[in-house]
């Protein structure tokens, strides 16, 4: 069965830290660029970190059909009240070009973060209590608990550093109707080395964080492959590296498991929030 998120949505989208920017200087780049990831035939636009309406807005007005969404929010730093209000407001403007991409962020980056699960109940709470509709919201949802939330009071998950295996598991406890659209790391490089060193200093970040190392040990993975960087098994199971025909069997193995559509990120020397518009081209006629 396909929802009408699925339809809209598509197969492939990218996922962009860059492309959430506010600052102004950069709107009209910003925008020439979600115009052109929409003729280039991507579904979707995924806006990386605590992002919310106010950064999808500029780029939902740059285009006629792409939809865009944050992932995510995170609900200490963002009032329901206020989360439903913004995405009332950008739904009457361009209806059904937004959905709300939702999660409960690490416990290293937020002072206040206690009891994640209770406090996103409360927050789905929050938002039903506003009116917010449940079919226009997603949960970035790692574990078996989260993912039976999002089966019951969401329209999907998009979780975020996982592998095929842990997709297949996250179709398993969804069922088939929801959206299920993890982010896939991309590296356009064929070089082993270079590949995996581009792999490890983008996943330095996330090593330290308990919600991705508890949920790769949950999937096989042992301490000794979270240790100095990564294993190459650790990167080579979370990235899609090499040519062409490599990378794109691994966006492949995403759908092969369960996926609907893959949130596809470029992982490169660039800084994190650029907007690597020659690769989201090599990229689209990779999956033409």
């Amino acid at each position: 069965m396909t929802t009408a998120l699925q339809e809209t949505i598509g197969r492939y989208g990218v996922w962009s830290v860059g492309l959430r920017s506010e600052d102004p200087a950069r709107r009209g780049e910003r925008a020439e660029a979600a115009a052109e990831l929409e003729d280039l035939g991507y579904g979707a636009v995924w806006l990386g970190g605590n992002s919310a309406a106010r950064n999808a807005a500029p780029l939902i007005e740059a285009t006629s059909r792409l939809t865009v969404g944050t992932s995510i929010q995170s609900i200490w730093e963002h009032d329901a009240d206020a989360a439903a209000a913004s995405f009332k407001e950008l739904e009457a403007a361009h209806p059904g070009r937004f959905v709300l991409g939702l999660g409960v962020s690490h416990a290293k980056r937020v002072e206040q973060y206690r009891r994640p699960y209770s406090a996103l109940v409360d927050h789905l709470d929050s938002l039903d209590a506003a009116g917010m509709p449940a079919q226009r919201r997603l949960l970035a949802s790692l574990g078996p608990r989260s993912l039976r939330l999002t089966r019951d009071r969401a329209a999907g998950a998009i979780p975020y550093l996982v592998t095929p295996e842990h997709t297949a598991h996250a179709r398993e406890i969804l069922g088939e109707a929801p959206l299920l659209a993890p982010e896939l790391g991309v590296v356009l490089e064929p070089d082993p080395a270079r590949a995996r060193a581009l792999a490890r200093d983008f996943l330095a970040m996330y090593l330290p964080l308990a919600n991705y190392t508890n949920n790769f040990l949950r999937h096989g993975f042992t301490e000794d492959d979270l240790a100095d960087g990564g294993s190459d098994r650790l990167v080579d199971a979370l990235f899609a590296w090499g040519d062409e025909d490599r990378i794109r069997a691994r966006i492949d193995a995403f759908f092969t498991a369960g996926a609907d559509h893959v949130a596809l990120q470029v992982v490169d020397d660039g800084p994190r929030d650029g907007l690597p518009r020659a690769a989201w081209r090599r990229l689209a006629e990779l999956l033409a």
